[in-house]
C-alpha cells in the first residue's frame, strides 16, 4: 500500500469540503426539508476527516493512511447488520473460492445471533458434523483468538485452511455446564444436497442439505422415480440455505400459481417478485416439513411459503431467522462491499428476517421410547417372528451364496449399511421423534385428505 501525503489528502479534502457546502447551500435555497440532512452529510465528513487527520498526526505509531480506511470501513460495514462487510484483497479473492463448492474448511454455516458468532448448522458428514459441533452452538474461540467482536467473514478465514490440519472451537452449548472444547480437522468439503428415502414403501423422505445449483434437478428425479407415493416429507433440518433460485423452483414444484418470495429494499431494482408456474406443479401429494433452529434463509424461505400456501404442515423448531438479501458490488479491481440491500417477504407479506418460521406444530428434537408389550406372543405374531426368522436364514444362505460363487467379500453389515441408504427403518423413526412425528401426521393428512388442492 502507497502512504498518501497529508498535503495532497488536505487539499482534496479541502476541495470535497466546498462542493458539498455549495450544495448545502443550493439545497437551502431550494428546499428547507433538505438543507438539514444536507448539513448534517456536511458536519458528519468534517468530523471523520478530522479524526483521520488526529490519528494520522498524533498517534503513537506511524500509521498507513490506506490501511486505517480500511479498517474503519470494516468498522462501518460490521455495525450495518451482521452480513454486510468491507471485502479487501484477500477477502475478496476468497469468495471467489467459497462460490466453487469445493473448499478446505470445516462444513459449517455460522451467522450472528444477539451478537454471538452462532453455528446455525453442520453440514452433514463434514468434519464439523463427524466432531459433533450441534446447531445453535456458540463459538467463543476459534483456537486462542476470542470471537468477541469478530465479524463472520473474518472468522470464517480463520477457520479454512489446508486439509487434514486441526483447528480447536471453544464453544458454548445450552444447557452444558461449561465451555466445551472441540477439535476438528480440516478436510475439502464436498456437499451432497439432496438425499432420498423411503419409509413403509409409500412414504417418500427428502432430505435437502443445502441449496446448491442442483437441488430442483435432484428432487425431480426423486420426484419421478417414486411416481406411487402416497406422501412427501421435506427434511430441511439444519439446512442454512444458498441459492434462491433453487429455494423458488422447489417451492415452484408443489404449487402453481402466486408469488413465492418477494424481496423489497430501497433501490426500485431491488424490488422483485418471484412467481410460480402451473407447469409440471404437483398440488395434491400431502407434504410434511421439518425444520429447526438450524434452519436459515432459502430453507426458510421454502417452508414458509409452502406454510402460506397450506400446502404443507411445518413441524419442528422455530427457524433461525435470516431473511435478507446481499449483493457483492466491486470497488475497483480487487476489493468489494458485500451491502445487505433487501429483505425478504413470503407470500402472506410477512418477513423471516431476524424472526424466523414458527413451525405448525412444535416438536423438539429427542428420542421416542418404545414400549414393548407386556403381554404373551398371540399366535399371529408367533407366525410373524418366524417368519422373520426363515427370512434371516434365507438372507444368510443368499449372502453365503454370492460369497461361494462370485467370491465377493462384501459383508451382511455392509448389505444392511446399503439399505439404510435407501431406507428409513421403524427403529430409526424412534430416534428422531421428529421425523416420527412427521410420519404419524403424514399418514393423517393421506387418510383425511387434507392437504391436497
Amino acid at each position: 500500500m502507497i502512504k498518501k501525503s497529508k498535503k495532497i489528502i488536505a487539499t482534496g479534502l479541502f476541495s470535497t469540503l466546498t462542493a458539498a457546502y455549495l450544495l448545502g447551500s443550493f439545497a437551502q435555497a431550494q428546499s428547507p426539508t433538505k438543507e438539514s440532512s444536507a448539513k448534517e452529510k456536511l458536519e458528519a465528513y468534517i468530523k471523520f476527516t478530522q479524526i483521520i487527520s488526529l490519528i494520522e498526526e498524533e498517534y503513537v505509531d506511524e500509521i498507513n493512511t490506506t490501511t486505517l480506511i480500511d479498517k474503519a470501513l470494516k468498522g462501518l460495514m460490521s455495525n450495518l447488520d451482521s452480513h454486510s462487510s468491507f471485502m479487501d484483497t484477500k477477502a475478496y479473492k476468497a469468495l471467489t473460492v467459497q462460490t466453487k463448492g469445493e473448499f478446505g474448511g470445516l462444513g459449517i454455516s455460522i451467522g450472528m445471533k444477539d451478537g454471538a458468532l452462532t453455528v446455525i448448522a453442520p453440514i452433514s458428514e463434514t468434519p464439523a458434523f463427524k466432531a459433533g459441533v450441534k446447531s445453535g452452538d456458540i463459538i467463543l474461540k476459534i483456537d486462542n483468538q476470542s470471537t468477541i467482536g469478530m465479524n463472520i467473514d473474518d472468522s470464517v478465514k480463520l477457520m479454512r485452511g489446508k486439509p487434514k490440519t486441526d483447528i480447536v472451537l471453544t464453544i458454548i452449548r445450552k444447557k452444558e455446564p461449561k465451555p466445551l472444547k472441540i477439535k476438528i480437522t480440516r478436510d475439502i468439503i464436498k456437499i451432497q444436497s439432496v438425499y432420498v428415502k423411503t419409509i413403509n414403501e409409500k412414504l417418500l423422505y427428502i432430505h435437502v442439505a443445502s441449496f446448491d445449483q442442483k437441488v430442483v434437478e435432484d428432487v425431480k428425479k426423486a420426484l419421478s422415480s417414486h411416481d406411487k407415493k402416497d406422501g412427501i416429507i421435506l427434511d430441511l433440518r439444519n439446512n442454512p440455505g444458498g441459492l434462491l433460485d433453487q429455494a423458488v423452483g422447489l417451492v415452484d414444484l408443489f404449487v402453481k400459481e402466486g408469488v413465492i418470495v418477494s424481496q423489497k429494499g430501497k433501490s426500485k431494482t431491488e424490488n422483485l417478485n418471484y412467481e410460480a408456474h402451473k407447469e409440471g406443479s404437483d398440488t395434491t401429494t400431502p407434504i410434511v416439513i421439518l425444520v429447526n433452529g438450524g434452519s436459515a434463509s432459502a430453507s426458510e424461505i421454502v417452508s414458509g411459503a409452502l406454510q402460506d400456501f397450506n400446502r404443507s404442515i411445518v413441524i419442528g423448531e422455530k427457524t433461525f431467522g435470516k431473511g435478507s438479501v446481499q449483493i457483492v458490488i466491486p470497488i475497483a479491481t480487487k476489493e468489494a462491499l458485500k451491502l445487505t440491500v433487501a429483505r425478504y417477504y413470503l407470500p402472506s407479506g410477512r418477513t423471516i428476517q431476524a424472526v424466523g418460521v414458527t413451525p405448525d406444530i412444535i416438536i423438539h428434537s429427542g428420542e421416542i421410547a418404545k414400549k414393548e408389550d407386556s403381554l404373551l406372543l398371540k399366535e399371529k405374531d408367533l407366525k410373524k417372528h418366524l417368519e422373520s426368522e426363515l427370512e434371516k436364514i434365507d438372507i444368510n444362505a443368499t449372502i453365503k451364496s454370492i460369497r461361494v460363487d462370485n467370491n465377493d467379500t462384501k459383508s451382511k453389515e455392509s448389505s444392511v449399511e446399503d439399505l439404510n441408504k435407501t431406507i428409513i427403518t421403524e427403529e430409526q423413526l424412534y430416534k428422531d421423534a421428529q421425523l416420527k412425528s412427521a410420519v404419524n401426521i403424514l399418514k393423517v393428512l393421506i387418510i383425511t385428505n387434507k392437504g391436497r388442492k
